[in-house]
């Protein structure tokens, strides 16, 4: 890793890292005043609680060793990773870079729970939920001789391992958590879309950090990531907005931030995979499934507060699946020379590389809902997920927190 790749590298993970509070943003945003502080606080405190959990074992478990279901413990308390390389490169760059998507990736199922869960059970669930579901995730897909590596699954920046992962999750907890009191018959509205439409700005700001910053250097692909980064979130908000147009008669601020953040997370999993044209097609298609997805919770009945689901576990099927379609190598490669992965069926390929992705998505997605859900029966049976009915009315920065974030 020359100093260049190593510059970028660093911008990337300052990026990545600057995506929490942008996200707390979005979803303060989004959620009632009574409960503003309580969401950044279960944003924010992912800042704390992870890097303590990921440089003690978790990046040892995740990113070393050899084994096909998990890595191994010889990087425990980063042993060896200060130290560097034979190659030249960093491993604590590495450990770093892969911190900073450790620390968000949590982080996103805040949304889903707003409003009702205890701050104490969330300090709980994020470090076990990290080491029984995210790092085996990250060990199947990112490790060369992972499970679904292994298989031929391609994942760039996190489609599986974050946000499906991350959805399936959501909709695994707010199962045992409930539905807060008076949903769906009472209106909860946001109540600061523009602090929503920030948070959004700034997590498309971070994202090319994310996306671009999973090239670990600056190379051909790292700049057609980029590239697929902007056009994704810009036609993934034109799919929405169109959606919202044609059911309800009217485009919303809400559902512009919400169209953005759905095709970053569409193309996430593919952005180093596939062309521009590509790219933003799989964000119009994001855009607009996820705008529907979103409103299939009032038929399904599970209160998922801020559209984790609809948006992070249905975005990132659609973009991880349509690798399968449209992954396209020979865009990386020059005439004549290896392609560096299977193609897509519309560019050259047949079905096999939409088979595997298929089957990894699935796999993820049920490992993380069956896992998160017995981790949340276990927590609510020893220390009870849910805070009282009076709390929940006062709202959770006064009960949680003692605080108010209007004063």
């Amino acid at each position: 890793m020359n100093t260049v790749d190593a510059a970028w590298l660093l911008i990337s993970a300052a990026l990545v890292l600057f995506m929490v509070p942008g996200l707390a943003l979005f979803y303060g945003g989004m959620s009632r005043s009574k409960n503003m502080l309580n969401m950044l606080m279960m944003n924010m405190v992912c800042l704390g609680i992870v890097p303590v959990v990921w440089i003690v074992i978790g990046y040892s478990l995740s990113s070393t060793g050899t084994g096909t279901w998990l890595g191994s413990f010889d990087a425990a308390f980063l042993d060896g990773v200060e130290h560097v390389a034979e190659d030249g490169s960093s491993p604590l760059l590495l450990a770093f870079f892969g911190l900073t998507f450790a620390c968000i990736t949590p982080a996103l199922i805040s949304g889903a729970v707003a409003d009702r869960l205890k701050f104490s059970a969330w300090m709980v669930f994020v470090p076990v939920w990290l080491l029984l579901v995210f790092i085996p995730t990250w060990a199947w897909v990112w490790r060369s001789d992972g499970f679904l590596a292994d298989r031929g699954s391609l994942d760039f920046a996190g489609g599986t391992v974050v946000h499906i992962a991350a959805g399936a999750a959501s909709l695994a907890l707010v199962m045992v958590l409930g539905k807060r009191k008076g949903w769906p018959d009472e209106p909860m509205l946001p109540h600061n879309l523009p602090l929503t439409m920030l948070g959004a700005g700034i997590l498309w700001f971070g994202w090319f950090g994310f996306n671009a910053g999973s090239a670990f250097g600056v190379s051909t692909v790292t700049v057609q990531a980029f590239a697929n980064t902007f056009i994704a979130g810009a036609t993934a908000m034109l799919g929405w907005l169109l959606v919202e147009k044609i059911v309800d008669g009217h485009a919303t601020s809400l559902g512009g931030a919400s169209g953005i953040v759905a095709g970053l997370v569409g193309i996430t999993p593919g952005a180093g995979f596939m062309g521009t044209w590509a790219a933003a097609l799989v964000g119009f298609l994001a855009g607009m499934a996820c705008a529907a997805a979103v409103r299939a919770k009032f038929r399904g009945g599970y209160d998922d507060a801020l559209d984790v689901v609809g948006v992070h576990m249905v975005g990132g099927l659609v973009g991880g699946i349509m690798i399968g379609f449209l992954a396209n190598p020979s865009i990386f490669v020059g005439d004549g020379e290896e392609l560096p992965f299977d193609e897509g069926l519309f560019t050259g390929g047949g079905v096999g590389l939409l088979g595997e992705q298929i089957f990894a998505n699935v796999f993820a997605l049920l490992y993380a809902f069956i896992v998160t859900y017995v981790i949340a029966r276990v927590l609510d049976a020893v220390i009870g997920l849910r805070v009282d009915d009076d709390a929940e009315q006062i709202g959770l920065d006064q009960s949680e927190h003692a605080e108010s974030a209007y004063n």
